[in-house]
């Protein structure tokens, strides 16, 4: 009886641990199909950020990309001026021209590129950076005025699309990663979002 016995206990011992070992394991694929999304939007916040905090390092020291060697802004020139004053359709085409070059305007657009930069990479701010960084984006739209098919001298504005560009496609990253926290992950989201003046001002969460 005892030799007959011994598989059943056995089998009855081992049965629950089968159980709990499939159970963990679909748990633990719920909590990666959960975080996978998470790690995602964390890398498309951090890729966003560093587009924004290279620009500004760009057009400060001139390191030959956008900006050529000697002409960042420390060195003197202007990170506005070049890019203003070529718009050449749209309905601010001559108030581009105003602002082009204009101190307020560079610094502006500087500080615009430098806080909309470290908030992502940091993940706070999150909201406000949404909202600065498409307005950004939306001057920069109309700047470049993709509803034209002509410039308003008359040639080929070479326009590959009526409405949506890289601004628009930017614009809406902000909006999403805000949207989703992406702070909370691979950022310091959490903390910022403990902080007693960010709980009192939601909009800075």
């Amino acid at each position: 009886m005892a030799v007959h016995e011994h598989p059943h206990g056995s089998s009855g011992f081992h049965l629950p641990t089968f159980r709990r070992h499939r159970t963990a394991s679909a748990s633990g694929s719920a909590v990666a199909a959960d975080t996978a999304p998470a790690y995602a939007l964390a890398s498309l916040r951090l890729l966003t950020g560093f587009v924004f905090l290279w620009a500004f390092l760009d057009k400060t020291f001139g390191f030959g990309y956008a900006t050529q060697s000697g002409k960042g802004w420390v060195d003197g020139g202007s990170p506005t001026k070049g890019f203003l004053s070529g718009v050449s359709a749209g309905p601010m085409e001559s108030t581009f021209h105003e602002w082009a070059g204009a101190a307020w305007a560079d610094w502006l657009f500087m500080l615009g590129l430098l806080g909309i930069g470290l908030a992502l990479v940091a993940g706070v701010a999150m909201r406000f950076a949404a909202l600065a960084g498409t307005a950004m984006m939306a001057l920069m739209w109309i700047a470049e005025w993709p509803p034209a098919q002509h410039l308003s001298d008359g040639s080929p504005s070479m326009s590959t699309n009526p409405f949506a560009d890289y601004h628009l496609v930017y614009a809406i990253a902000l909006i999403v990663l805000a949207a989703t926290a992406a702070g909370d992950t691979l950022g310091l989201g959490r903390l910022w979002a403990r902080l007693p003046f960010v709980r009192d001002h939601g909009w800075l969460r």
